[in-house]
């Protein structure tokens, strides 16, 4: 039973414990938004030119005509979590856009055991209540087209909230900023994410923490490290565009993802990790795409010793018709062996869909 007191302090301690600089922190913001991007599996940071831009890569955010939205949902863990996204983008003029987002990941509705057993030793589970963990991020974002013919830059400034109930809570802030240069068929893109590193400020509750510091011999001793801070990763892109037929078009892509960290990353040393992505998407004019990737490859450690190459498949379509897209993705956030799989939908909307002709 005591095992089952501190899930909150288990939630707590992967972010709080151990040392101040991490390889992983905020991992919410890694996992994505639209589901046209999670079908190609992510390699979009060359090609990303719509609302969403504001997640993938700013400098994309110059390509828009009219104000744009987007929205997200998804459920992971066999729905124990949930993912939700909307952004909004506008163009400032012929050059220039701003947008803006707000992510949230979160679990609700989690028992709170810690005063299940009473002074004398009973259970009693009227003591039982509920609370909730949830990430929250929020971007503003700027986006401009540079004097030189196909490059343009963007950045982003945002603010990170997290909270477990009433255990513990944190602000951070932090920068990512990116680049796309376009060249005929060609498409080339950057994005660095936590440029300035992100640093997340932690308030425990010391309350809450001495009622459960001796319910698990051993664990909780000492109160947890109150700052963490997410280093930088940069992202690299190269896409193509070719023409099929004439209502035919296919774009490939190619990503590379670098932690300047050692991690299971595929690729990995003690000054840097990388791991490639790879994803294609076929349209019919303009309205009909089909989508599918390949990425995240991980050296999986394995129960009867050694590791083996993982990899997170996805598959996805879309339909858009005017000024409405939507689009649907299968994929997981970790790969094929390990995570369960989700279905993910996407909407986006051109607000020139309800401006008179």
């Amino acid at each position: 039973m005591k095992r089952n007191l501190l899930i909150l302090f288990i939630l707590a301690a992967s972010t709080l414990t151990a040392q101040s600089v991490r390889k992983y922190s905020n991992e919410f913001l890694n996992i994505g938004v639209d589901a046209a991007a999670f079908g190609m599996a992510n390699a979009v940071t060359a090609t990303t030119s719509d609302v969403n831009s504001v997640y993938w890569n700013p400098a994309g955010l110059v390509h828009i005509k009219d104000n744009q939205m987007a929205a997200m949902h998804a459920n992971y863990f066999a729905n124990i979590a949930t993912y939700n996204y909307i952004g909004g983008a506008m163009p400032l003029d012929e050059r220039s856009a701003v947008g803006i987002s707000m992510i949230r990941f979160g679990v609700d509705d989690i028992l709170n055991t810690t005063q299940l057993i009473d002074n004398q030793g009973n259970i009693d589970y009227n003591r039982i209540s509920l609370f909730s963990t949830a990430d929250y991020a929020f971007a503003l974002t700027y986006a401009r087209k540079t004097k030189i013919e196909g490059l343009s830059f963007g950045a982003n400034a945002k603010v990170i909230r997290r909270v477990i109930g009433q255990f513990a809570d944190a602000w951070g802030f932090g920068f990512d900023a990116g680049l796309q240069y376009e060249t005929g068929s060609w498409k080339f893109g950057a994005m660095a994410r936590d440029i300035t590193t992100t640093y997340n400020t932690w308030n425990i509750d010391e309350d809450e923490f001495e009622s459960i510091q001796g319910a698990v011999e051993g664990e909780n001793q000492e109160l947890p490290e109150t700052t963490e801070i997410t280093i930088p990763k940069l992202q690299m892109g190269a896409a193509r565009t070719f023409k099929i037929k004439e209502d035919f078009d296919l774009t490939t892509a190619l990503n590379m993802e670098v932690r300047f960290a050692q991690t299971n990353d595929i690729i990995s040393t003690e000054s840097f990790s990388a791991t490639p992505a790879f994803g294609f998407e076929v349209g019919y004019t303009n309205m009909v795409f089909l989508r599918g990737g390949v990425g995240n490859f991980q050296d999986v450690q394995q129960l009867g010793g050694g590791t083996q190459v993982g990899f997170q498949p996805n598959f996805g379509v879309g339909f858009r018709y005017k000024g409405i897209q939507i689009d649907y993705a299968f994929t997981d956030i970790g790969d094929q062996s390990v995570a369960l799989y989700s279905n993910i939908f996407s909407l986006k909307l051109d607000w020139s869909v309800f401006r008179s002709k």
